[in-house]
């Protein structure tokens, strides 16, 4: 029988599922993705997680919740750093800890430290991780390589101006590479967290609410991780968020380019990170001059009130594109 390993459809599942799946899917394994957030999956996450944590870790815990019992072992990495002389959120560090504390019952947990801050390879962490599945390690390092490929192939296919489950249904249902082009509208780059942004239920399909007013759709997961880089590089001191210095790069290059016409910034309410870099853009942004729309998500943001915002940021980027021309006749 084959083991089934799960791996939640939240946090770094945007950033990173080709990665963790070919890995798995190389050595044999089965892997299950939790279902797409409904409202009784953020339910569950907000009835077993701490008052204290944000809206995408409290929502992760209701991911972890629908497939602990359809899964053999439940993999949540424990991230520390991605990036040499870099963190990430200290929250995704203690996610692990946080979920053998807050639910019972679990399948084992694998959680493996990946941490990059003193050293470039990642070769150590899968052959750590192979070896709760096997001692070959020649299949560990094949299915190791494997992995890299497919997640090389992934990140090429959004910097083509794909968005992840874009991508991801290009690769794994056989979808044509064409892309839709995008609406006649103005062009806008929304930047947040892909947890944030890509997920339909808390973005309140925010992505889908733009291209249904034929609004064009950029975002930092469409740039070079090397642009991004130079564009933060900009700071005054270096950004150890490796999450928060991809927003901030990305950001400043949209605010630089003629042809983006406004920027969305979605953040999470009580998540530190976000406080710091969403300050960051917005004085940037009032520098520049280029419409701007911040988005705050939490478990009580309403619907009505997201979409009453929305509209009149798309017709604060009408009035900008147009008034000038009717003042001149």
């Amino acid at each position: 029988m084959t083991l089934k390993v799960g791996i939640p459809r939240a946090l770094l599942y945007y950033y990173y599922l080709p990665l963790w799946r070919t890995f798995f899917e190389a050595l044999g394994l089965e892997v299950v993705i939790s279902r797409p957030t409904t409202k009784t999956i953020l339910d569950a996450g907000l009835q077993n997680s701490g008052d204290d944590v944000c809206l995408p870790v409290r929502l992760a815990f209701g991911h972890v919740l629908d497939l602990k019992d359809r899964v053999d072992v439940l993999f949540l990495p424990r991230m520390v750093s991605i990036a040499r002389r870099e963190y990430i959120c200290p929250k995704f560090l203690g996610f692990p800890d946080m979920v053998r504390h807050g639910i019972s019952g679990l399948p084992p947990l694998i959680d493996p430290n990946l941490n990059l801050y003193r050293k470039d390879s990642l070769y150590p962490f899968f052959a750590a991780l192979g070896r709760n599945f096997t001692s070959n390690r020649l299949a560990i390092y094949l299915a190791y390589r494997q992995a890299v490929y497919t997640q090389t192939r992934y990140v090429q296919l959004l910097e083509k101006g794909f968005f992840p489950e874009e991508a991801l249904a290009v690769m794994y249902q056989g979808l044509t590479e064409g892309r839709e082009p995008g609406g006649d509208g103005p062009t806008v780059a929304v930047i947040g967290h892909p947890y944030n942004i890509y997920d339909p239920y808390i973005s309140m399909n925010l992505l889908s609410r733009l291209a249904r007013n034929g609004v064009r759709v950029c975002s930092a997961e469409n740039l070079p991780e090397t642009l991004v880089r130079e564009q933060a590089a900009r700071l005054p001191k270096h950004l150890f968020w490796s999450l928060g210095q991809r927003m901030i790069g990305a950001a400043w290059h949209y605010l630089q380019s003629p042809g983006v016409d406004g920027i969305i910034h979605v953040a999470s309410f009580a998540c530190g990170p976000d406080s710091l870099t969403g300050e960051l853009i917005s004085r940037e942004v009032k520098r520049r001059g280029k419409p701007f729309l911040n988005l705050t998500l939490d478990e009580h943001s309403a619907e009505a009130g997201v979409v009453t915002r929305l509209e009149a940021f798309l017709d604060m980027i009408e009035r900008r594109q147009f008034l000038p021309a009717r003042e001149s006749v």
